[in-house]
């Protein structure tokens, strides 16, 4: 089956975790054996061959660079001009990939149709498409540079991504979006950009949903009444979605999964954590819906997170293969599954971009 992913942080991985996504997951793991800098070192699920060996061929990549301010513990740039450039060289690997046709940017109708044809068609080695957002506004130094972004592919975007921003507050923290977050949101739905609602606490949430009427979508975000944690989102916030004619990516970290996770302590075996946790969430969502129609999968894997923080049958993104039968276990109909692992999205782009 087509799959569609709403969320992977392709480039960060290429660049600050210096992986070449043309290997690979085999290749690239062998490469890391015994780098200790990141718990994920040769524990990682996602390179491009691997993403077309899973027929993943639409996703959703980002561009994300943290500004931080003195004294915060959280890591990131020290400027947002700082963190623009860093977001500026992830578009260059994503063109660089383009450039030898690994990868196509998708940015309005004609590309998503020309490029969903190219994967009917049985075409060897096809391009993996993908539609660029930013995770966290920070880097947007002034509201012009979102009209560049928006020039060079930009089509979705975060206000926020963990702690206090720019613009919004994040995961693990809690604010008003002020002044500067309005105008981001008037700017984003002057654009027509799609707002991703991922990240934002509950505070800055609703705010959002008294200010802005454009598109949203949460591109990786899991359910609060199975995980209580800020993080996740409540079911008022899910029928909010919901009343907006959302879609919702379910991610595949283990901590959003599962309650009590213990970072550094637990493991998914110990904590069962498989890829039925994830249509556990799909299901919620759904049984509020009444319908398939506004859930999809936004795995974040490889997220500053490898094997040793994902579902226990998951060994590369390419086993995303097994969640159609997990939902056929569950009752849902072809047509529901085909919604879920990529329709939703995809029905979602040919409204905004209509």
């Amino acid at each position: 089956m087509f799959l569609f992913d709403a969320h992977l942080d392709l480039a960060m991985n290429a660049l600050e975790w210096n992986r070449d996504l043309r290997w690979s997951v085999e290749e690239i793991r062998k490469s890391e054996f015994g780098m200790v800098d990141k718990p994920d070192r040769g524990l990682n699920t996602v390179s491009l061959p691997e993403m077309r060996k899973g027929n993943i061929g639409l996703c959703v990549a980002t561009q994300i660079a943290r500004y931080v301010k003195k004294g915060s513990h959280l890591p990131g740039w020290n400027s947002p001009h700082q963190a623009w450039a860093q977001t500026q060289g992830q578009l260059a690997w994503y063109q660089s990939m383009e450039a030898i046709g690994e990868m196509v940017q998708i940015n309005d109708l004609d590309t998503l149709d020309t490029h969903l044809k190219l994967w009917q068609d049985n075409v060897p080695e096809k391009p993996i498409g993908y539609i660029l957002s930013l995770e966290g506004a920070d880097s947007i130094v002034t509201l012009d540079y979102l009209e560049k972004s928006y020039e060079m592919g930009l089509r979705a975007i975060g206000p926020a991504h963990y702690g206090p921003g720019t613009y919004a507050y994040g995961t693990d923290s809690d604010g008003s979006i002020g002044a500067k977050g309005k105008a981001l949101l008037k700017k984003i739905e002057e654009l027509d950009l799609i707002l991703d609602v991922t990240h934002l606490c509950d505070t800055s949430f609703w705010e959002t949903m008294d200010v802005y009427h454009g598109p949203i979508w949460a591109s990786h975000n899991n359910c609060r009444e199975l995980v209580d944690h800020n993080r996740q989102f409540s079911d008022e916030q899910i029928k909010e979605l919901l009343e907006r004619k959302a879609v919702i990516g379910v991610a595949l970290d283990a901590w959003m999964l599962v309650p009590h996770w213990v970072r550094g302590k637990s493991t998914p075996q110990g904590m069962g954590v498989t890829l039925e946790r994830m249509v556990h969430h799909i299901d919620h969502i759904c049984q509020l819906a009444g319908n398939a129609l506004h859930v999809g999968i936004g795995t974040d894997l490889d997220g500053a997170f490898g094997k040793e923080q994902c579902p226990t049958d998951l060994d590369t993104i390419a086993d995303l293969q097994k969640v159609p039968q997990l939902l056929k276990n569950r009752g849902y109909t072809q047509e529901d599954i085909e919604n879920i692992m990529y329709q939703n999205f995809i029905n979602f782009l040919r409204r905004t971009w209509a």
